[in-house]
């Protein structure tokens, strides 16, 4: 049998991975837990079963096997619009096993915004769970490229788990390298398009061991629930990458993350780490008096998305006694790369460095500031993403990923968020582009123009602000103009993404050129926050709470 296997060796601060010639990631994740005495441990936990890792093991390679009898090439894409359910695991490392491309995307989308991936990504194949069908079917009739296989996670005969049935429940990995490409995510753009980034088989690997094992000291037995999803690159390492390496259990929960659901499964199936976002964090905290949930299994919880206020994670302390362990990460970067650590929480701060990256912070020239001066924050670490799809180069600066965040280092080494470098926002932990939401306030019929920056809400987390110059500004906006924009928003972007806050205005401050000057917008000096729009179904913010 060839050697795929990776080495942790002790060193200086970090460990040094070492990665054998021939490296196939479903090797390292799937195969090596059976080999460590594993099998007969839990993998995965959901209402309606538990799966073992020997049964894991089957089935992701019953999942490989009726890809190639399919006719799915190796080399070639798999697209996943596939929920937090197991058929993500089987497909995911089955593809890989097989020597495929697993391309996991966002669940929240529209039909638009798959129909685009459809084309970009030429994939051969689509998987996708069948409640999200109604977006998926019109998508297929929209793309110019259609894929050879469509593949619904559960249903007919022609479903996921018939074919695995009649599937072989061994297979050989396909021959790879740790730098050959494994896998894809899409993360947002400037502009709002997505670009597919291109991972290599090491870069889960070196996530689990740099972060997961060595910053937050997970191991074996420990079980983890993620509210962030699967298609995150977040919720990708949390909920699948951190158990399988450790040898934990990993709890799947495919609905929205509301703290009345996310309560209720950290009851039934006692985590002993739970990942969130702000935005649920501040949910949970104003909810947890009403509930009265048991956190009593947690040992710590962690944070990542979006800058954990100093303020959430003293209230959430003083109320669960545990810790929220905030960090920041990046799609192109795999995961997290700067950290606090459990027991070494500087509240307000991203933390320090996590083992195998290094940090600098320059001014717009590209020359490292002092500690205490804000600047542009860049990363480089072995799991930077190979390349984005239709471009050779990411987003690099000399081997280093140029993060589009500001930071400032503290001089105890940690490092604090001062804001981004551009006009994207974070909204619940996922990006957005003002460009892409001013895009569809114009297409109201009573817009002439629009605005979107982001404006920090009574728990200082960013939510979309926009700003309307309406076609017609005689007398007062129009009666329910503000829901009716809401309701406009929500049936053509993610639900996230609509603002929360309107104005209308005049005119908008704008260069010579005619382009919008967002930063007038943000620095204006508004005597408190802004009522949040009304919506159906009740505050246009509960909104937030429920897209992670």
């Amino acid at each position: 049998m060839q050697d795929h296997s990776v080495l942790a060796i002790p060193g200086l601060g970090a460990s040094r991975l070492h990665f054998a010639p021939r490296f196939n990631a479903a090797v390292a994740f799937i195969d090596r837990p059976l080999a460590e005495g594993h099998g007969a441990a839990i993998a995965i936990r959901t209402e309606g079963e538990d799966i073992t890792y020997e049964g894991l093991a089957e089935r992701v390679a019953q999942a490989g096997n009726a890809l190639l009898a399919l006719g799915v090439r190796r080399g070639a894409r798999l697209l996943m619009v596939v929920l937090d359910e197991p058929a993500f695991f089987y497909l995911f490392w089955g593809a890989i096993r097989a020597g495929i491309v697993p391309v996991p995307v966002n669940t929240l989308l529209r039909a638009a915004d798959y129909a685009w991936m459809i084309d970009d990504s030429a994939a051969d194949a689509l998987a996708y769970s069948p409640e999200l069908a109604a977006e998926i079917t019109p998508a297929l009739r929209a793309a110019r490229h259609q894929p050879a296989v469509v593949l619904p996670t559960r249903g007919e005969d022609a479903a996921l788990p018939a074919l695995m049935a009649a599937a072989p429940a061994t297979l050989a990995p396909a021959d790879r390298g740790p730098e050959d490409e494994c896998y894809w995510l899409y993360s947002s753009g400037s502009t709002g398009r997505p670009k597919g980034a291109i991972h290599a088989q090491r870069d889960l690997a070196v996530a689990c061991q740099y972060y997961g094992i060595e910053t937050l000291g997970l191991r074996a037995g420990d079980v983890f629930f993620s509210a962030a999803k699967l298609f995150f690159s977040y919720g990708l390492s949390n909920a699948m990458a951190f158990p399988l390496w450790v040898g934990g259990t990993a709890i799947l929960m495919p609905g929205r993350p509301t703290p009345e659901a996310t309560f209720a499964v950290i009851a039934r199936f006692r985590p002993t780490i739970f990942f969130g976002v702000p935005t649920l964090f501040a949910r949970q905290i104003a909810e947890f008096s009403r509930i009265k949930p048991d956190l009593s299994s947690l040992r710590f919880c962690v944070s990542a998305g979006e800058a954990l206020p100093a303020h959430l994670f003293a209230a959430w302390r003083e109320l669960t006694g545990t810790e929220i362990i905030d960090g920041i990460g990046s799609t192109e970067m795999t995961h997290m790369y700067i950290s606090n650590r459990p027991g070494a929480v500087r509240p307000g701060s991203t933390g320090w460095a996590v083992p195998g990256y290094d940090l600098k912070i320059v001014d717009d020239e590209g020359r490292t500031v002092p500690a205490g001066t804000p600047g542009r924050l860049l990363v480089r670490g072995l799991s930077i993403a190979k390349a984005y799809w239709h471009n050779p180069r990411p987003t690099t600066v000399g081997g280093w990923f140029d993060t589009g965040d500001t930071y400032c280092a503290n001089p105890d080494g940690s490092y604090t968020y001062a804001g981004r470098s551009d006009d994207m926002l974070k909204v619940g932990g996922i990006w957005c582009s003002p460009a892409e939401i001013e895009a569809v306030l114009i297409e109201h019929p009573e817009v002439l123009e629009a605005a979107v920056v982001g404006r920090a809400d009574a728990d200082t987390l960013i939510k979309p602000e926009a700003w309307i110059v309406l076609k017609t500004q005689d007398g007062p906006p129009p009666s329910g103009i503000e829901a009716a924009l809401v309701r406009h928003c929500k049936t053509r972007l993610a639900p996230y993404k609509y603002p929360r806050w309107f104005h209308f205005v005049a005119d908008l401050p704008k260069t010579a050129t005619g382009k919008i000057q967002r930063f007038k917008l943000r620095a204006r000096d508004l005597p408190a926050p802004p009522t949040a729009a009304r919506a159906e179904g009740g505050a246009a913010g509960e909104g937030a709470r429920a897209f992670i």
